[in-house]
């Protein structure tokens, strides 16, 4: 299958080609001194019909348009190494799908915190660009961003998800086989083990932040436990409403749309166990606080509190929490991650709530979206009928190998966290 973008109106920021110029010399240098000293084969076709190999040889890519490359690498940084790949200045040497984007970049990710020398590095809050004030994850933005990203299309969802809908990282029994074992499986082992930690069983009052499709609700109701669970999506309120009345629990599950901060609201205590899965990246760093006093205020006593949360290291949070990159002006407005030691921290200043169990679980992710990318380009017929273009399918097929990159690389990670107050440890 050959990917080819066409640059519309429909995506204004492609159309213009940067000019040139000093900029775009600083970022060619920095690219070939990188890929010079890794394991990655890139070719570049010059405009006089010549080719040029750099790298010391791996998994492939060719640059069609090196100056487009450059040009863009130098006035927007890793977005304009995204949107070249959205544009086609660059692809992988191979057929999409076969995973050597997702192999090229998982090489860079390794080594992300020197691909730039670090005599540059700190001039990173100068350069990069900054979160635009609209992600912020406000009451008033935090709807919009959720949108951007939940309600493109409950059909686009399910052409690569696996039958449960489930959207965040399965939990595989061997990673050997990952990418092979049965996937609705995987999903669940996930969700039941965070019910398990969180003591979920017949008659339990859980609270769910962040609903998906209904998957994990269905899953507590059939425990016999009644269930509230929060969206922000309208399209995922829809689905999974129909999902759990077919499932035959609309009696014990309610499928609320609102922001997690209405909880302060209401009376506390009201939950026997409260979960969420991969909700916090959307929360916003200045909003942590609110989101963990949140989850405590809603904990009734010697309840437990079960999250799964996609995390960067410590350092590499404090150097880019401000940084507007690839994934949040595409993928995810508004979106952070934090670090376990953050979630500690605050935690410790703003709750009662104390971390007494984690999972890390970041080589699962990385299968998880594997699986999902290769689901993802073999349904391109059924996307393009949804009326998505190829540059949409280009950006996806990106945004996925690139999570995969970090996680493979252990770049990011993913945990399964319990907390617990401290009275009840």
């Amino acid at each position: 299958m050959t990917l080819t973008a066409t640059p519309t109106t429909s995506w204004p920021d492609l159309a213009p080609v940067p000019e040139g110029g000093l900029s775009a010399r600083i970022a060619e240098r920095l690219f070939r001194s990188a890929v010079a000293r890794r394991h990655v084969t890139v070719r570049l076709h010059h405009p006089d019909g010549t080719m040029e190999q750099i790298g010391l040889g791996g998994p492939a890519v060719v640059v069609h348009r090196p100056a487009e490359l450059f040009a863009r690498i130098g006035r927007d940084k890793l977005i304009g190494f995204g949107e070249a790949y959205l544009t086609g200045a660059w692809a992988e040497d191979g057929v999409p799908g076969d995973g050597v984007l997702g192999e090229f970049l998982t090489v860079l990710a390794a080594d992300l915190t020197d691909l730039v020398p670090r005599s540059l590095q700190r001039l990173r809050t100068v350069v990069s660009p900054r979160l635009p004030r609209s992600h912020r994850g406000t009451r008033e933005n935090t709807q919009a961003n959720v949108a951007h990203h939940y309600d493109l299309s409950n059909d686009l969802f399910a052409a690569f998800l696996d039958p449960t809908l489930s959207y965040s990282s399965a939990l595989f029994e061997d990673l050997a086989t990952a990418l092979t074992e049965d996937f609705a499986t995987a999903q669940h082992r996930k969700i039941d083990r965070l019910l398990d930690r969180a003591g979920v069983g017949p008659g339990t009052r859980l609270l769910e932040i962040g609903t998906g499709w209904g998957e994990l609700a269905i899953r507590a109701a059939a425990r016999g436990a009644t269930v509230r669970t929060l969206t922000l999506s309208v399209e995922q309120q829809d689905l999974a409403r129909q999902r759990i009345a077919t499932a035959g629990y609309a009696d014990r599950v309610r499928v609320d749309l609102c922001d997690y901060r209405v909880l302060f609201d209401e009376p506390a205590g009201a939950y026997d166990a409260v979960v969420s899965v991969e909700m916090v990246e959307a929360v916003g760093r200045e909003f942590w606080p609110a989101y963990f006093r949140t989850l405590d205020h809603a904990l009734a006593p010697g309840g437990r509190v079960a999250i799964q949360a996609i995390t960067l290291p410590h350092d590499r949070m404090l150097a880019t929490g401000s940084t507007h990159t690839f994934i949040t002006k595409y993928i995810f407005p508004g979106g952070a991650l934090p670090s376990v030691r953050a979630i500690d921290q605050v935690t410790g200043r703003h709750t009662r709530l104390r971390i007494v169990d984690d999972l890390a679980l970041g080589r699962h992710y990385a299968a998880t979206l594997h699986r999902w990318d290769r689901a993802f380009l073999a349904a391109h017929d059924r996307v393009a009928d949804l009326g998505f273009d190829a540059t949409f399918v280009r950006m996806w097929h990106f945004y996925l190998e690139y999570c995969r990159a970090g996680f493979a690389a252990d770049y990011i990670d993913v945990h399964q966290l319990v907390l617990a107050r401290e009275d009840a440890r």
